[in-house]
């Protein structure tokens, strides 16, 4: 892969694609049924020659591409008014720093290719959204992942975070969010290049938003 802006863009992208996805649940008990088919496609699809494919194709990272922007502009009120929401930023930061920690242990790290690859042997008796295969996905963010700490503490409606399902996707999102923060650190990605490319990024996301839609 690549370390240029446009890969920096799409990696990034996904991570806040994932990351609303776990918002949504979090706040409304359910997700974009394709966010969520997006996400799960990302931690089996295998042999992917691009991020794009990674994702199935740059129409499914509209969202996050929107959420990028969102999130990287100066602003600090919403259009009507009201402190702009920081949830999402706050949650990716906060994966970006577990996937660092991530890298600099081989032995979570294996642990944690282990339970994909478990998953992606349940696709043969399995649809992809699935509940066996986002338990089974939920449960390897658990034993890796959120063993590395600090946990990340989801905040919402408590009656919608207690339903083990609903629990079940936000760690699978959860760790999708990660492969992307992966990505995102193979593509170059870092401190310094958020703090300082966030104008090239948002550029870069307007550009591809009006190339899908264009088609």
């Amino acid at each position: 892969m690549e370390a240029n802006t446009h890969n920096r863009t799409l990696a990034l992208s996904a991570l806040f694609l994932c990351i609303k996805g776990v918002i949504q649940i979090a706040h409304k008990g359910q997700c974009d049924s394709q966010l969520l088919s997006t996400c799960l496609g990302s931690l089996v699809r295998e042999n992917a020659a691009s991020i794009e494919e990674v994702y199935g194709g740059l129409a499914n990272l509209k969202l996050g591409l929107s959420a990028l922007m969102y999130n990287l502009g100066g602003g600090q009120l919403e259009p009507d008014g009201r402190p702009k929401n920081m949830e999402s930023t706050r949650y990716s930061i906060n994966i970006l720093h577990l996937q660092r920690k991530l890298m600099q242990n081989k032995a979570v790290y294996d642990e944690l290719m282990e339970g994909i690859k478990d998953a992606q042997n349940k696709l043969e008796y399995f649809e992809l959204s699935h509940p066996n295969i986002i338990a089974s996905l939920a449960n390897t963010y658990t034993q890796t992942i959120s063993k590395l700490g600090p946990r990340i503490m989801i905040k919402g409606n408590q009656s919608f975070l207690a339903i083990p399902d609903n629990a079940a996707k936000i760690r699978t999102l959860l760790l999708a969010a990660t492969r992307a923060a992966l990505l995102w650190d193979q593509a170059g990605g870092g401190r310094w290049k958020l703090l300082f490319e966030r104008s090239k990024m948002q550029a870069q996301a307007k550009m591809l938003l009006a190339a899908i839609n264009s088609k």
